[in-house]
């Protein structure tokens, strides 16, 4: 105890729980929660992924009860990913444009049941769709082409928009694709579609139970280190993001999570707009594997890495978590 302030003890408001919650700066809630969703073919099916303990692929009509169970947990948004069946992907893509693709079905059925009860966001990328597993049309070589994927990428936003996404999110990494789509959607009438852009999405070792869970693992040729961001790099990822924020973003993703909060702290300071991170299979996974095994607390876990979200400046996270920790966070 210093002699100037012999009163001072921080430990006071931190006696009672009463108080504790008082002076709690960060408050997380089920409203600050997306729950990732993946999508298979079939009726009454339910497939569970291997390497993601608790997550399932849902047929549509399954896929319709999780959104209502996300209503009633509070959680307002879902993000849609199918696991398009083999015999569907091509080297160009091009069943991301069938209007009665898995994404639009499942999407279809959701507000049909839920109308604005609850959001839909559509990822916009051509990995679930091609049979090379890369996010784009590829050359000769197996470069990723940018302007010509960029083409597609359009065609594939307007397909979702006009099947009911409320959240286009373009996770491709394609340069320019941002304000392209959001000229598209403009001149089709979809002006109340938001864009929510992976920013800044990096070529990380954290997705693999992803491509598991949309069945892109065993296709995927190559690696996505041409177009997804560096690790090592900071400064390109708040370029990044001022680039699709002057192209028409309504919010920006840091991708993945834990890993990169110091991201999305210098992206909420430096733009002051809604920030949102994925906290990605691969994060998932190792939570449930130390839960498993008595490393700690699944509950504690769970909510604690939340909370760190919202405390780097999170508007929303997406979290396999969601439902669970919604369940928690409702008492």
């Amino acid at each position: 105890m210093t002699a100037a302030y012999p009163h001072t003890r921080l430990r006071r408001t931190r006696a009672s729980a009463w108080s504790r919650t008082m002076h709690r700066e960060t408050v997380l809630a089920p409203a600050n929660l997306i729950w990732p969703l993946f999508v298979t073919e079939g009726a009454g099916v339910e497939e569970p992924v291997g390497s993601l303990p608790g997550v399932s692929r849902w047929s549509v009509d399954l896929i319709v009860k999780r959104a209502k169970e996300a209503v009633s947990l509070g959680i307002p948004c879902l993000a849609l990913f199918p696991n398009t069946p083999r015999d569907l992907r091509s080297d160009n893509g091009l069943e991301a444009m069938n209007p009665d693709n898995l994404m639009c079905r499942a999407t279809r059925a959701i507000k049909d049941a839920c109308g604005e009860d609850i959001g839909v966001l559509t990822d916009v990328a051509l990995d679930p769709y091609t049979s090379h597993g890369q996010d784009g049309l590829i050359d000769g070589g197996g470069y990723v082409l940018n302007d010509d994927t960029v083409e597609v990428l359009i065609g594939q936003s307007l397909n979702q928009a006009n099947a009911g996404a409320d959240v286009i999110a373009p996770s491709d990494m394609m340069d320019g694709r941002i304000g392209l789509i959001r000229q598209a959607l403009e001149a089709e009438g979809h002006h109340n579609v938001q864009i929510m852009s992976y920013a800044a999405k990096y070529a990380s070792a954290f997705y693999g139970p992803f491509r598991d869970a949309v069945g892109s693992r065993g296709l995927l040729k190559g690696d996505k280190k041409t177009y997804q961001m560096d690790p090592a790099n900071t400064e390109e990822a708040l370029r990044e993001v001022a680039m699709d924020l002057s192209e028409g973003a309504d919010s920006v993703m840091v991708k993945p999570g834990l890993p990169y909060l110091d991201i999305v702290r210098r992206v909420k300071e430096r733009f002051e707009v809604p920030v949102f991170a994925y906290q990605v299979s691969g994060e998932y996974a190792m939570i449930e594997a130390a839960a498993a095994a008595g490393a700690g607390d699944r509950d504690a876990l769970v909510l604690e890495t939340l909370l760190a979200f919202r405390r780097a400046g999170c508007s929303g996270v997406l979290t396999y978590h969601a439902a669970h920790a919604a369940r928690l966070l409702n008492g």
